[in-house]
């Protein structure tokens, strides 16, 4: 509760009374006509009365302040938080029967100013907020009871086929559900409010925004242009076809803003981001990790560990070493993953990946691969250098993972242009590029096939 000298307020009666936090307006006023918000509103412009918790006067909603003032003023009471009651009305008129049947010192916590001054200059105020669980519960309540309400209309309207707009971008007409609209106008017009799910009071939500357009105002910064034009080129090349989120204005026509007791949905949404920064910090030093299921390429084999599959796989004459190792200089971290995925596939399959003779039986081929001497026989590198072996044949196949660069691709890396032709813009010798050309070698290739 900021602090305050309620003898100075008596003395300036007519001076208008600070009763909640200020803020600096982020936009320039429009004129006189324009409402002052501060902070979220999402109790809306309704019809019925505030009355005095002690006397018979009695207020507009609209005029809430002139409320709290008088309660400041003349019975010395402080409504701590108000901005974030859901219903202020209800709320007063419960305060007010429960200050008919008990003393205020019963509810309110008790500020004395002046404290060590005179004792005729001493005064007590009274502070009601939600320290009292009391006043809590019922804050809650009525948050609770609004925001029932909240989605029972947002289910009416989501229900509601008797929907009819035009677009206020292109004046298309729209029938049926608000849906058709909103995505209308995020397609078409890259304008997006948020999902029709997320939004209540869809119609004066987009009375609010037709009235800003009428009145020749950006929705995003809100200056007013001389004309319909201008303001269209200026959302358009200033990305400003979308509304200002800081803008609590826009606050009621959102769900979010009704799920927690006074807090808007940045909060909600800041909230979401800290859980998800906190789970990112857990300890996961007992975490077990489930074994490694390593299986050799050339048999049944399996193995807890990548080193007890390679001491495995030495019995097979290193020949796994021998396909994915030098002597073969050429093979990349990307053909080793095809290479292994061909072969993966190929056994899968019954089918001996040196000389492609299919067998009934996994088992068989394997024999057959052993017998025959065909775990070091690979077929032509255009057979297995294929696009689809990028992919797994087993997604769960721990050999891929421990596959790793060799000194030659590397060197690759960083030489590159020595293994792939660059051709210049420049064509000087258009028959030599035919003669070389990759199409070319793949027709011949196709020909030679058939």
């Amino acid at each position: 509760v900021s602090a305050f000298c309620p003898a100075d307020l008596e003395a300036q009666d007519n001076q208008d009374s600070i009763l909640e936090p200020l803020c600096f307006p982020e936009q320039p006023a429009d004129g006189a006509g324009a409402p002052s918000v501060q902070g979220p509103s999402l109790q809306g412009p309704g019809t019925e009365l505030l009355v005095c918790l002690f006397c018979p006067e009695s207020v507009s909603l609209q005029q809430k302040d002139v409320l709290l003032k008088h309660l400041l003023l003349e019975h010395k009471l402080v409504i701590a938080d108000v901005k974030l009651i859901a219903d202020l009305s209800k709320y007063m008129l419960y305060w007010k029967g429960r200050f008919l049947e008990q003393p205020v010192t019963d509810f309110c916590s008790v500020i004395k100013t002046n404290s060590t001054g005179p004792v005729e200059k001493q005064e007590d105020y009274f502070l009601l907020c939600d320290v009292l669980p009391e006043d809590r519960i019922l804050r809650e309540r009525l948050q609770q009871k609004r925001l029932e309400e909240v989605l029972e209309q947002q289910q009416v309207e989501r229900d509601d086929g008797s929907f009819h707009r035009l677009c206020m971008f292109c004046s298309e007409e729209f029938a049926g559900n608000r849906s058709s609209l909103l995505n209308h106008m995020a397609r078409e017009h890259s304008f997006s409010i948020g999902l029709p799910d997320n939004i209540v009071y869809c119609n004066q939500f987009l009375d609010t925004l037709q009235r800003k357009l009428d009145n020749l105002q950006c929705l995003y910064c809100e200056k007013t242009f001389r004309d319909k034009t201008t303001l269209k080129d200026h959302m358009r090349k200033k990305a400003h076809r979308r509304i200002n989120a800081s803008n609590h204005e826009y606050d009621r026509f959102y769900v979010i803003n009704y799920l927690e007791l006074g807090k808007t949905w940045e909060e909600v949404q800041s909230e979401d981001d800290r859980e998800l920064a906190d789970d990112e910090d857990d300890d996961w030093s007992d975490w077990q990790a489930h074994p490694v299921s390593a299986v050799c390429l050339f048999c049944e084999h399996q193995s807890e560990t990548m080193e007890q599959i390679y001491t495995h796989m030495k019995v097979h004459d290193n020949a796994y070493i021998k396909l994915l190792r030098p002597p073969l200089p050429d093979l990349r971290f990307y053909q080793q993953v095809k290479l292994v995925n061909f072969i993966r596939r190929q056994i899968h399959q019954s089918r001996c990946y040196g000389c492609q003779e299919k067998f009934d039986s996994r088992d068989a081929v394997l024999r057959h691969i052993a017998a025959e001497g065909h775990m070091m026989k690979l077929p032509d590198v255009s057979t297995w250098n294929q696009p689809q072996y990028y992919f797994p044949t087993y997604e769960n196949d721990a050999l891929l993972c421990t596959l790793s660069d060799s000194d030659e691709e590397e060197s690759d890396e960083t030489n590159h242009g020595e293994d792939v032709p660059v051709i210049a813009e420049d064509i000087s010798n258009l028959r030599a590029l035919k003669q070389s050309s990759v199409l070319n070698q793949l027709l011949k290739n196709r020909g030679s096939c058939s």
